[in-house]
Order: C-alpha cells, then sequence, then structure tokens
C-alpha cells in the first residue's frame, strides 16, 4: 500500500508509521495511507526561512515570474499523470480541468502579472513621492519588501491542484517560501503535483515543501514574519486564527471559508429570455461541477415570487438529463463525492434544509450511477429544494455537494436583504438585463460579498461563470466567508509582503526605491543619454535642452495643421475671457512637440522607439513668446529578461523663461541592452 510522502528541509519524507487509510472516491478501495509521523514542523519552517527565503530575494520579480511561467509550461506537459489521480477523487474530465489546467492557469496568470505590473527589481515602490517639507529636501514613499518567513498553506479537500497553487504563485512572486499543507482526502493529489515541481529543478529549494497528514505542532513555531492562509470551513478557521503563536506574534492570517454564495434573477428575466436561460443552465453547473463540492457554488437561487415554479420546472428538466457516476465513462458528467464521510456530511446539511422547505428534484438517499456501485462510491442525486427565506436554515446551513435551495423573494431591497442574509459570500451572481435592478442589487449587496458577477446577454459568451476565482481578481469574502482575500493580482502578491514607509531626503529616497525622485542628484555629461544602452545608463542621467521661443506663427500652424482650433488658441477675444488663460495660448500637445525637439538625440542608436507617455500635466499656460527649456532625466531602468531590450522611464519637466513648470510628465523608451 503507498504512503504519502512529505517534501521537507530538501528531502523526501517517509513517516514512520503506516497512518490513517484514504480511499477511492468511486470504488472505495483503499489506494494511499497518509501521516505526518516524523516530519520535524520547526526544522521545515526554519529550512524555508534559511534556504528558500533568501534564494528568492536574490531575484528580481521579472526573474521569479520567469520561472513560474517555466513550471507552469512543465506541469501543463505533465498534466496527464494529475489527471490520472483526480479521476479517483470522483472528479470528471471538466472538474479536473478546472482544478489541474485552472492551477496551472493561476501559474500563467502571475508570471504575466510580474512581467507587466511589478518592477524588475527586488523592492516595489507603493505610490507617489509624499513631501514632507516645504524645501523638498524631507520626502517619503511606501515600499514593499517580502516578508522573511514561511508562507504556511492549509488547503481543501475539493482543489487538490488549483488550491496549493493558487496560493503559491503570489508568494513566489512575492519572494517569500510556501509550506503547503493540503487536507487528507485528496493529498495524494497534491503530493503527485509537489513531486513533479521538484521533479522540474526549476524553483529555488526551499521555496515549496509539502506536509502529508497532520500538521502537528506545525502553528507552534511561527514567528511574526510567517504568514498562514487557510481554506476550509468557518470552525476550523476560527481555530487556527485564534492559535496562541497567531495571536502572540500577529501572524498574518488569510481565510477563506465556507460560503452560502447566491444567484439572483431579476424580475425582467422571465421565461422565453436570454436571461432566464442563463440562470437556470448557470444553478444546474453549479451544482453539478466537482459534485457542488466547491466553496463558490450558487447555494441560495433568489427568484422573484412569480417565477419559483417555472425555474423548478427549467431546472429539474436540466437536472434530469446529468449523468452520475465513474468519471471512466464518457457519458458521466457529475462523478463522486469526495468520500463517504462527506456524503453523510452533506446528507445531515440537507436533513436540517428540510425544516425549512421541500425537495423539487432529486433524492438524499437514492442515485442511479453508471459504471459504478452507488454505496461503495460517494454519490449522491443532485438535490434541488425550495423553501421559505424568512427560515433561519437556508442563510445558515451550507451542504458541500451538489445542493442548491430556491428562495423566493418580493423585490430588489427584498432580495438584497435576503443576499445579506448569508453574513458574507466569496461570490454572488445577478442575471438580468435590467441596468437598474442591477445597479441597485450590486451596490446593495457588496458590502457582503468579495465578487460580484453579473451576467446577461451581452457577456454570456466570454464569461468565465459565477463560480470561477481568476487570478487577477479578488478571491475571498469578508464575514463567514473569512475575512480574506487570495490572489486578486498584485494585491495578493502585496500580501506576502511588508509597507514600509521611508522617510529620507531625494538623494537617499531614489537609492533606496531605485527610481529616480524629484531633488535627487542629476547627471550631465558630454554623452547624450539617448546615446548610452541599458547597461550604460544610469537612474539620474539627464539632458537639459532649450530654449525655444514659441510664437504666435507657430500656435496658428500647429492649429491648421492638426485640425485643433479650439478657441482659447485662435480668438483673442474669448480666450481673453477665459479664467484661466487671460488671452491666447499655445496648445498643451504643441509644448509637448516641442519639448520632444529639444531632448531627442536623432540618429539611430540605443533607443529604439517611444511607446507612450504618462502622468502629464500641464501646469501653467505657454503665451506666444515664452521659451521653453525642458530637463529630461532617466527615473526608471526596467530590463526585459528574455529580450535584448529593456524600458526607460524619464521623467521630462519643461520649464518657461521664468523657471515655471509648463508641463510634467513621465516618456517611455525601449531602449536596446548593448
Amino acid at each position: 500500500m503507498a504512503i504519502l510522502r512529505s517534501y521537507v528541509s530538501g528531502r523526501w519524507h517517509t513517516p514512520r508509521s503506516g497512518g490513517a487509510p484514504l480511499h477511492d472516491a468511486v470504488t472505495g478501495e483503499e489506494i494511499a495511507r497518509i501521516s505526518s509521523d516524523g516530519v520535524d514542523m520547526a526544522a521545515a519552517l526554519d529550512h524555508g526561512r534559511r534556504v528558500g527565503g533568501p534564494a528568492l530575494r536574490e531575484l528580481t520579480f521579472h526573474q521569479r515570474g520567469a520561472l513560474l511561467k517555466a513550471l507552469a509550461s512543465y506541469l501543463m506537459e505533465h498534466r496527464d499523470e494529475l489527471y490520472a489521480l483526480s479521476a479517483r477523487s470522483g472528479a470528471t474530465r471538466t472538474d479536473s480541468l478546472i482544478d489541474v489546467d485552472g492551477g496551472i492557469g493561476v501559474l500563467f496568470g502571475y508570471a504575466g502579472k510580474a512581467k507587466r505590473e511589478l518592477p524588475n527589481d527586488r523592492v516595489y515602490v507603493d505610490g507617489a513621492v509624499e513631501p514632507l517639507g516645504r524645501g523638498g529636501t524631507f520626502v517619503g514613499r511606501h515600499v514593499a519588501t517580502p516578508l522573511r518567513g514561511v508562507a504556511v498553506q492549509i488547503n481543501a479537500f475539493n482543489f487538490p491542484v488549483w488550491g496549493p497553487l493558487e496560493k503559491f504563485a503570489p508568494a513566489f512572486i512575492a519572494g517569500v517560501p510556501s509550506l503547503v499543507k493540503p487536507a487528507s482526502q485528496t493529498a495524494y493529489l497534491t503530493e503527485k503535483l509537489v513531486e513533479l515541481v521538484v521533479a522540474s529543478g526549476l524553483l529555488p529549494e526551499g521555496s515549496l515543501q509539502l506536509v502529508s497528514g497532520s500538521a502537528g505542532d506545525l502553528l507552534d513555531h511561527l514567528t511574526a514574519q510567517d504568514l498562514v492562509g487557510f481554506t476550509g470551513s468557518a470552525s476550523t478557521a476560527q481555530l487556527l486564527r485564534t492559535h496562541p503563536a497567531v495571536i502572540r506574534n500577529s501572524v498574518r492570517f488569510n481565510a477563506e471559508a465556507d460560503s452560502l454564495n447566491c444567484s439572483i434573477l431579476g424580475p425582467d428575466a422571465v421565461e422565453g429570455t436570454p436571461e432566464f436561460d442563463l440562470f437556470v443552465k448557470q444553478l444546474v453547473t453549479e451544482m453539478t461541477v466537482k459534485a457542488g463540492q466547491k466553496c463558490t457554488a450558487i447555494r441560495r437561487a433568489l427568484v422573484p415570487g412569480g417565477l419559483m415554479g417555472a425555474v423548478a420546472e427549467a431546472a429539474g428538466a436540466r437536472l434530469e438529463k446529468v449523468v452520475i457516476g465513474n468519471p471512466a465513462d464518457e457519458s458521466v458528467r457529475m462523478g463522486a463525492l469526495a468520500g463517504l464521510e462527506q456524503r453523510e456530511e452533506v446528507r445531515r446539511s440537507l436533513k436540517a434544509l428540510l425544516e425549512a422547505g421541500e425537495v423539487v428534484h432529486g433524492s438524499l438517499d437514492r442515485v442511479d450511477v453508471v459504471g459504478a456501485d452507488a454505496e461503495r462510491g460517494a454519490f449522491l442525486s443532485p438535490v434541488l429544494l425550495k423553501a421559505d427565506p424568512d427560515h433561519a436554515e437556508p442563510h445558515q446551513v451550507e451542504a458541500f455537494g451538489p445542493v442548491s435551495t430556491l428562495l423566493p423573494y418580493r423585490d430588489a431591497a427584498h432580495a438584497v436583504e435576503l443576499a445579506a442574509r448569508g453574513a458574507g459570500s466569496l461570490v454572488g451572481s445577478v442575471v438580468s438585463y435590467d441596468v437598474d435592478f442591477v445597479r441597485e442589487v450590486v451596490l446593495g449587496v457588496a458590502p457582503w460579498h468579495g465578487r460580484l458577477l453579473v451576467l446577461d446577454r451581452d457577456d454570456a459568451k466570454e464569461s468565465t461563470g459565477h463560480g470561477s476565482p481568476l487570478p487577477s481578481l479578488v478571491h475571498g469574502g469578508p464575514g463567514r466567508a473569512g475575512g480574506g482575500e487570495e490572489m486578486g493580482g498584485v494585491r495578493g502578491v502585496l500580501h506576502h509582503m511588508q509597507r514600509t514607509a521611508v522617510q529620507a531626503s531625494p538623494r537617499v529616497l531614489s537609492a533606496v526605491t531605485n527610481q529616480w525622485v524629484t531633488g535627487a542628484p542629476r547627471v550631465e555629461s558630454d554623452v547624450h543619454p539617448f546615446r548610452k544602452t541599458l547597461r550604460e545608463l544610469r537612474i539620474g542621467d539627464s539632458v537639459v535642452a532649450g530654449p525655444r521661443a514659441v510664437t504666435m506663427a507657430d500656435v496658428e500652424h500647429f492649429a491648421e495643421f492638426t485640425g485643433d482650433t479650439f478657441y482659447a488658441h485662435l480668438d483673442e477675444e474669448a480666450a481673453a475671457a477665459n479664467p484661466f488663460f487671460g488671452g491666447r495660448v499655445a496648445h498643451g500637445y504643441l509644448v509637448v512637440s516641442f519639448a520632444a525637439g529639444l531632448f531627442v538625440s536623432p540618429e539611430p542608436g540605443p533607443v529604439l522607439a517611444n511607446y507612450g507617455l504618462e502622468n502629464l500635466r500641464f501646469l501653467t499656460p505657454t503665451f506666444p513668446g515664452d521659451e521653453l527649456t525642458v530637463t529630461l532625466t532617466a527615473k526608471q531602468i526596467t530590463p526585459r529578461e528574455d529580450q535584448d531590450h529593456g524600458e526607460v522611464r524619464w521623467d521630462a519637466d519643461v520649464v518657461n523663461q521664468k523657471g515655471e513648470s509648463v508641463a510634467k510628465y513621465d516618456v517611455l523608451t525601449l531602449v536596446a541592452k548593448q
């Protein structure tokens, strides 16, 4: 019999004792045993802090992203090995795609985020420079640096691949090593995942560890630099959140807990409308994908009172066509629950829900299956209920399986009230084409939800669905849903970093952030900065060019050439009446164009292209007769890891003959490395 291993302190560990049995969800046969006996939890955390952390912090955000992308590609090549094991958890091919491909997709997503939105550096600069004194010699800025601990990730049984990867990815990009503790029921799949990751040889040692089995005294060894990410029941989250070490050391704790998510059908979405069909199809999908074992599944379907019968009939007709059984059979559309214990837990919850309503479709005890024994395997019929919304049970009891409850509502305000009775959800959805109804409901329920999907005929083809979290958006929710956030793009990365306010002179702040700050020294030389390659260019390299006089003929020619004949440029009387000008002024874009003509070095060279301007502000009007001078300073240099060029952000400051800034902006260029 296979015994699941842990991967800790740089090696695979086989437990000394046999441990608890794990069973195939479809056949009921024992497939492995699990135990963490003999794992030195303190040593594992120390290994992550001492070996994994320093190795990750040596890399830039872009380098970590490149490793994550390579790992995702490697796992894609080996995903069939994960699919084979996934079927033993009761998952259909579609279920496995969501778990396996979805998890790999998170790696690709964060790799892209790192390249596009984070610097090719080891420090993240958060927000603008804050002036702290009148003379400009004392300024402040926030920076974010990776915590020096380990991200301990305790996962649920329902997504043994996606669950670990969606926590691992933002931690890795942040530069923080991970220790994964999967739920026992499906830990054999997570073990295989980590085995593949280790075999790839792509990641620095210590950046990912695995504990199969009980967490033991793991949390006892947490420090103030460690983090805990948990997915599971609200009751377990509460126990972990109040662990003495978590409280004593103010350990960052992120929980994603059970959630009574709702979907709301708009009054306009009557039978025959696209929205009615979308609602029913989505409801049935969320009940049957992963056999309803999703923290994002629809548990409460809120329907206008007059449409209850139509929705129940249409949903029942769809559910009748769902083939249940062994995922190895191609006709099967819903597999088994994760295990017999899980099935019994769902049945207990169903009995509690029946205190408030009745079954519309399905059965607690009877289910027809294809290719398997209904009793040896953890099979359950999809069960659709209808209930009185005034009863407490539908808003308090979650049957974590293929179960949903229809609840009638009177109007938008009543729908908002019922949604809020869930006491906090990961996700809600509104299916309606009536924008007034949608706006009222979305703004009403938003404080109770981490994510909201508005589904209608316009977005249906591209919508990823009610139950599909995306790496670019927040995954988590308030209240009962755990009160935390996972993923969310750069937000998920920053959760693993410490934000620190740095107060200093512009010179020092520029050195700390690796970004030039106004007031820091500029470096002028005989070599124009546009003649320097990316390797030669340095932060603070600058050029001063000008002056150039702006004439009335320039203004009139620019107006004629561009077609911009706005009155402030051509009509003296109207311009004089303008409270901002008092007379004819030059076009702002004329000023920017003249500035480019002043600072550009025209010969072919390292600067390959100008790809944009950012933060452009016109501060003082430019009048005919004014003389313009521009100072261009290298502000930030970002090499691209996989290309022969990089990006340079330049600070541009255009002043008139009085020394007044008339325009400030950032110029973005692509520059060859050599």
